[in-house]
């Protein structure tokens, strides 16, 4: 176990090397450098977070946000790193950000055979919403259209700080 610990914070285009590493390692079909360069630049439209441990990209958020919805695009974390709740922890910071600035859901995409992923989104509050026909161009996979609303009284995310381990 390390004693360095755990942060999260907004991303920038110098994450693009950490960024793409664990891209890689968790999809089969990965984003292009150049798309995940373009979610990395911090906009009213675009929120990239990044997790950190001892000055190292192990994991990363990106979405999108409306007035009125947070769409999150992509979340993975090193694979040395998963199972110990960083991408909850992920997650309910995205979460708290479109909470304060109005948004009232929260919607994503993934593939139903992601039974880790289904698992986390269904123990934050997100049901399944739709369903896109053929979504992932690599294996013609439908994708599951998950919404989590997001209530006034919603928890707090969890300290955006806590102990890494690998």
């Amino acid at each position: 176990m390390s004693a360095a610990a755990v942060t999260i914070r907004p991303g920038d285009p110098g994450d693009l090397p950490g960024v793409q590493r664990i891209e890689r390692a968790s999809f089969a079909d990965p984003w292009p450098a150049s798309a995940l360069l373009q979610e990395l630049v911090p906009s009213s439209l675009r929120l990239p977070l990044i997790l950190e441990c001892g000055g190292a990209v192990i994991g990363y958020l990106m979405a999108w946000h409306t007035p009125d919805q947070l769409h999150i695009l992509n979340v993975a974390i090193d694979p040395a790193y998963r199972r110990q709740g960083h991408g909850r922890r992920l997650l309910a910071v995205a979460m708290a950000e479109a909470r304060r600035g109005g948004a009232a859901e929260v919607t994503l995409e993934v593939r139903p055979g992601n039974a880790a992923a289904l698992a986390l989104y269904a123990a934050l509050g997100f049901r399944q919403t739709g369903r896109r026909p053929r979504y992932y161009a690599d294996t013609g996979e439908d994708a599951l259209v998950l919404t989590c609303a997001l209530a006034g009284d919603a928890p707090t995310p969890p300290d955006h700080r806590g102990p890494c381990q690998s």
